[in-house]
């Protein structure tokens, strides 16, 4: 069938005035498809907004800041210390609201935070009872559950409102859930002797984007309230400790184990006894060494 030129001229000059038209609503349902957050508009990149903060010299620095600004959606359930900030990095001053504190146990303060012999103590213990009720410091969200043989046992982390982080070892059970938000005061633990521990106790630390803060600077654990509603945290009083802890660090030192090596003799090697040698690498007297591997002799 052959189809009529002068048909198919009349037919495109009628579409013409159309063409307006169409143009108005492709536009238009480009803009709608954008106010309904389609992907037309890339979006943002998140990436450098958490240094961006950190650099920000403005007044809002002397200001409370949300966990979720300060985090920035950082969420992890790995590590104590999952976010690798260093010291240098953080504001020079940031202030912080302490006010609604509850005290995790009421138990006499048994070792400090600072060194201890050969390694840093990064937290306070308090004693306590095996089963005694643990407490949240403060409002917040469970970030981690996890258990360490060799160090904190038991123990839980908690991302609070205001922007600290709180870690609770050594328990004998956990109560809550990895996600779970709770209330500052709220049951979320028994105290326990599990983990490297010499006696039953509660291990308790106070952390800011991973950094560790000195309990004491923050709390009056023998009347159980806080020093000051508002707790400032300044690189300069705050992480005093950070140059001095690597001195420990290098004091350690460490043996590896030679064919036909056994505690007494490694412990009568280095001076010292094998009662010594066990306690420093938790391990029992009568336990065997395998060759090659290191052995912790300060």
């Amino acid at each position: 069938m052959e189809i009529d030129s002068l048909k198919i001229k009349q037919m495109l000059f009628s579409l013409k005035k159309y063409i307006p038209v169409l143009a108005f609503f492709l536009s238009t349902s480009g803009g709608y498809a954008q106010l309904n957050n389609f992907s037309l508009i890339p979006k943002k990149d998140t990436v450098n907004i958490y240094k961006e903060m950190l650099n920000d010299n403005s007044d809002d620095l002397m200001e409370d800041h949300p966990a979720d600004d300060i985090y920035n959606d950082m969420w992890t359930s790995n590590h104590v210390n999952p976010y690798k900030i260093p010291v240098d990095s953080l504001p020079d001053s940031v202030r912080i609201d302490v006010s609604k504190f509850f005290l995790p146990v009421r138990g006499a303060v048994t070792s400090v935070f600072g060194p201890r012999r050969y390694r840093f103590h990064y937290g306070t213990d308090l004693r306590l009872k095996v089963g005694d009720s643990v407490l949240c410091a403060f409002s917040g969200k469970i970030r981690l559950i996890n258990y360490e043989g060799r160090g904190y046992g038991n123990y839980i982390v908690v991302r609070h409102d205001n922007g600290l982080e709180t870690v609770y070892a050594h328990l004998s059970s956990v109560l809550v859930a990895l996600n779970q938000n709770v209330k500052g005061g709220e049951l979320i633990a028994f105290g326990g002797n599990t983990g490297h521990s010499t006696g039953p106790h509660l291990h308790f630390e106070t952390r800011y984007i991973g950094n560790a803060i000195n309990p004491e600077h923050i709390i009056n654990f023998s009347t159980g309230t806080v020093l000051a509603k508002t707790y400032l945290l300044t690189k300069k009083n705050s992480f005093y400790y950070q140059h001095e802890k690597y001195k420990y660090a290098s004091a350690v030192r460490y043996y590896k184990v030679r064919k036909g090596d056994n505690l007494k003799k490694v412990a009568a090697r280095n001076g010292m006894s094998v009662k010594a040698l066990c306690k420093l690498n938790h391990l029992k007297p009568k336990a065997k060494l395998k060759k090659g591997t290191r052995i912790r002799i300060r």
